[in-house]
């Protein structure tokens, strides 16, 4: 017995089986949007856990007693989109920055935390995501080289224009041997960095540190 012959006729019909096509859809959606919210707040706290490792990196215990979430400051950043700034206070007094910047290596973008004190100085720099070679531009990272460790204490006031540069370029810092973009990017990220800061000093530096969402500090 031929068993397509004996198909009921409706479920040859275009209208059913777009409709089973649809239903089918939308269990798969249902599917992954249940998905989402079941492993949503785990990921949310994952990725906050994930950045105050960073920041604590950035801003350690002895340079504040706050919660580092609790004071961000929200304002354009240098290619026109927001950028958080977290702050540092110690008995109500703003100690030190931290945010995010952005450098251009030899395999794509160098995602890194700066931080400085209230005067511009740099307390640290650390590499947050790469894609560099490794083995050689992978020394960017604290862990396989100190390179990075070399930023610390410098600042628009005792580095030079000249010297925010790789010495192959005739500036401060070394770069490594095969790899030279990756440092390159780095030190250019940094500089432009401590450049933003310097813009935007006033606005910081002003900003009450118990209201989130505006005032002066006194």
């Amino acid at each position: 017995m031929n068993d397509a012959a004996n198909e009921p006729v409706y479920r040859k019909k275009i209208h059913f089986q777009a409709a089973l096509l649809a239903g089918f859809s939308t269990l798969a959606a249902a599917l992954l949007i249940g998905g989402n919210l079941a492993t949503h707040e785990a990921i949310a706290a994952r990725q906050e856990e994930d950045l105050l490792r960073s920041l604590s990196l950035a801003l350690p215990d002895s340079l504040h007693d706050n919660n580092l979430l609790d004071h961000v400051l929200e304002i354009k950043g240098p290619n026109g989109a927001p950028l958080t700034i977290y702050r540092a206070l110690k008995e109500g007094k703003i100690t030190g920055y931290a945010w995010q910047v952005t450098g251009q290596g030899y395999a794509g973008d160098i995602g890194l935390i700066m931080s400085v004190d209230r005067d511009g100085n740099i307390l640290i720099v650390r590499v947050l995501s790469h894609a560099e070679t490794p083995g050689l531009g992978d020394k960017i990272e604290v862990e396989k080289n100190d390179w990075i460790n070399r930023f610390t204490g410098h600042s628009l006031v005792n580095t030079t224009e000249a010297q925010w540069h790789v010495k192959k370029d005739g500036g401060e810092f070394d770069q490594f041997s095969g790899a030279t973009i990756t440092p390159r990017g780095v030190v250019k990220a940094v500089h432009a960095g401590l450049a933003f800061f310097k813009d935007h000093r006033a606005e910081l530096s002003t900003f009450d540190a118990h209201k989130p969402n505006g005032g002066k500090q006194s």
